[in-house]
């Protein structure tokens, strides 16, 4: 019997950077609905290991929470081969862990700077590069998926023609767009797809934390005249990491309630 479009991960293992919280939370759960076994990747949170094992008791599959630092190489590398032999082989990945600083640019530093792109753009590169490694190496195919940000594309405002002051974020996310790709273009003959996720403005405890006027401006400012909730970004991941999408390499997708429109 055909049961239609259907996506499922029985059998796979996809690995979630910053998975234990925001929009990272909903792709590990997203992925554990599907049948994955999830690998998530946490820096310094106190509840992450509970967070990740909850989820795995909820859906019936195999989940672990992995501490690492994503802008160091080695343990990067050293981490992936763990969960590659615990829970693997890795099949796919959700390259999410990102930050910001929020400071008007002549007050930036040089700190501020590594702080924002050692997580946001050299994190993400270590981690699909410790992956692609273990693929290649034996001649796998897998999927990466990278969270970017329709901040690649423009400027946040706080009010009308007013910047929100992050110019270390919004620049790190246009890096990471074109970063992937980047490692589309030269591991497309390994049968490796890539693909930038780039959310608009959605409910996390991030944005909780914004002023209330220029949450109401932002959605204001939003076609569909809202933030999205973290669920509404797992679709189209969820998509790019499946056969589904096996044409699919080197974009950058938008889920941002028509933001861009404008």
């Amino acid at each position: 019997m055909n049961r239609g479009f259907n996506i499922s991960f029985q059998k796979k293992c996809i690995v979630v950077t910053g998975g234990n919280r925001g929009i990272g939370y909903a792709f590990t759960r997203a992925v554990a609905a599907a049948g994955a076994n999830v690998a998530v990747i946490y820096r310094s949170s106190s509840n992450a290991e509970e967070v990740t094992e909850r989820i795995g008791k909820e859906f019936g599959v195999k989940t672990k929470a992995y501490k690492c630092d994503v802008s160091d190489t080695d343990l990067v590398i050293k981490t992936m081969k763990q969960i590659d032999e615990e829970l693997g082989p890795i099949t796919g990945l959700i390259a999410n862990a990102g930050v910001s600083v929020v400071k008007p640019a002549l007050e930036l530093t040089h700190d501020d700077f590594k702080y924002v792109y050692d997580v946001n753009v050299f994190g993400v590169f270590n981690t699909c590069r410790a992956v692609a490694k273990l693929w290649i190496g034996r001649k796998q195919s897998g999927s990466i998926v990278i969270t970017s940000s329709m901040s690649s594309q423009i400027i946040n405002q706080t009010a009308q023609n007013t910047a929100l002051t992050q110019v270390f974020y919004n620049s790190s996310k246009g890096a990471v767009s074109n970063l992937a790709k980047g490692l589309a273009a030269e591991w497309a003959p390994h049968g490796i797809r890539v693909n930038a996720l780039s959310p608009g403005y959605v409910n996390t405890d991030q944005t909780a934390g914004m002023d209330k006027s220029i949450r109401d401006h932002q959605a204001h400012n939003i076609p569909l005249r809202r933030f999205a909730e973290p669920h509404e970004m797992t679709g189209q991941a969820i998509l790019l990491l499946s056969d589904h999408a096996s044409y699919m390499t080197g974009g950058e997708y938008f889920v941002d309630g028509g933001q861009l429109i404008w």
